[in-house]
């Protein structure tokens, strides 16, 4: 496939590289030279300068034979006009970010039909939503929903002292779940059922989302939704995490330094507290009792704030911190610094992205992994013989790949897996994958 993406900014990049290595030709259009010439160097692309948002560039760059457009520059107008250009050209599939709230949901006039794009991505949403999600588990570092909310991938962090650390695989998991992968020192390993837990251990589950609770009792964690909240940052997925928060009648309190965007805070929010003041101020923030916070939600626009805003509320005794992050390559330094959550909005974007590219006859969802490079994959089992009546342990399952669950519509249950399950056509699949291994699970797939 041909692909065009029109920006070579972080989400850009991360495309790039995904797509190039997958076997796609990439062509990469930036108005940053220099950016180009780094990512050329670094990547299989063919870097194109110019704007996304002229015909004549677009012309240059090949539009014409392209079979996928995605514009993901910091400008909603370039994104959006560059993809209207592109319907000129019978481009297969368009694909534009926006932050923009006019721009999508059911009751927007400018939205994805009126427009003619396949696909509008708001990454900051995307990241609200996450947010809020995973305030509902504390302990959880990482979360991942399919089968319309039946199944979730989870990920805990075994500290030192948890009851867990010794057993077994077998013994932990119980019939509830399946163990898919254990992130050990940046290394991803593909576990056994025989293979212990070790302090440091990051965990990855895939369990019933009626498990949740049973399963987190088994590793010594149990789930409270956190009632004190420290936001710092009043930006766009602030103020929309702080009035989803409202909504749920948490107890809010929101951290921003602009004089200006604190008074359309105050407009904004009905119950939330705003505070006028650094998110590196420790002296104004304990007074107004960060050290008792459940939840740190850290989402300026900068790495360097989030990451010492967490700091600095950790060391006051605040119980969990979440860190907005736009360099990936800080990603897996936040663990050790003692920061429990990454928030990754290009790893959101690109998600939203992989998953409708890849999305076919077998695909239903693909999610990648903050600070690893694993997925997981939603994939429906076609109508062939060799999944008929034939046992997992005989399938000859891809190398590097784990089954989770196994979702059964017709019967509208989700059963956890064992060598001895047999699937079945029209059932939907739940497979952590390695970088190496998820293409020869669609390929297994495909027959």
């Amino acid at each position: 496939m041909r692909i065009m993406i029109v920006g070579a900014g972080a989400v850009g990049h991360h495309l790039s590289e995904r797509f190039s290595a997958e076997g796609h030709e990439v062509v990469l259009v930036d108005t940053d030279q220099k950016k180009l010439r780094r990512l050329e160097r670094d990547l299989n692309v063919m870097p194109v300068c110019g704007s996304g948002a002229s015909a004549r560039i677009l012309e240059e760059a090949g539009i014409k034979e392209t079979d996928l457009f995605v514009a993901v520059t910091d400008s909603d107008e370039v994104n959006l006009i560059s993809c209207i250009i592109s319907k000129s050209y019978n481009v297969s599939k368009r694909i534009a970010r926006v932050r923009n709230e006019d721009f999508y949901g059911e009751n927007a006039s400018l939205n994805e039909k009126a427009l003619g794009i396949d696909l509008l991505i708001s990454p900051d949403q995307a990241l609200s939503e996450e947010i809020i999600r995973l305030s509902a588990m504390p302990h959880a570092f990482e979360s991942a929903e399919f089968a319309d909310g039946q199944v979730v991938l989870l990920g805990y962090t075994i500290q030192e002292g948890n009851t867990s650390i010794g057993k077994t695989l077998i013994d932990l998991k119980g019939g509830l779940g399946v163990v898919v992968a254990i992130i050990r020192e940046e290394k991803t390993i593909i576990p056994r059922g025989e293979d212990l837990i070790k302090s440091g251990d990051r965990i990855y589950f895939v369990v019933r989302t009626s498990d949740i609770a049973a399963i987190e009792k088994k590793i010594n964690f149990t789930s409270r939704i956190p009632q004190k909240i420290f936001i710092i940052g009043g930006g766009i997925i602030g103020y929309r995490v702080a009035r989803m928060m409202e909504a749920m009648k948490l107890d809010v309190k929101i951290v921003e330094a602009d004089p200006q965007r604190c008074k359309f805070l105050v407009e904004n929010l009905q119950r939330a507290v705003v505070l006028n003041c650094d998110g590196l101020n420790g002296h104004d923030l304990l007074d107004e009792g960060i050290d008792q916070a459940d939840l740190i939600v850290a989402v300026t626009e900068s790495d360097t704030t989030n990451i010492l805003s967490s700091l600095l509320a950790k060391h006051h005794g605040a119980k969990k911190c979440m860190t907005r992050i736009s360099r990936p390559d800080f990603i897996p330094l936040l663990g050790k610094l003692g920061i429990d959550v990454a928030l990754s909005p290009r790893l959101v974007a690109a998600n939203m992205i992989l998953s409708f590219v890849r999305s076919g006859e077998s695909v239903v969802s693909v999610s990648t992994l903050v600070g690893s490079d694993a997925e997981v994959v939603e994939i429906k089992v076609p109508d062939l013989e060799k999944f008929q009546r034939v046992p997992l342990k005989d399938l000859n399952f891809p190398k590097l790949a784990v089954l989770g669950a196994i979702v059964r519509k017709k019967k509208n249950k989700v059963i956890i897996p064992t060598g001895t399950t047999r699937i079945r056509p029209d059932d939907n699949l739940v497979i952590f994958a390695t970088k190496g291994s998820a293409r020869s699970i669609e390929d297994f797939f495909a027959g």
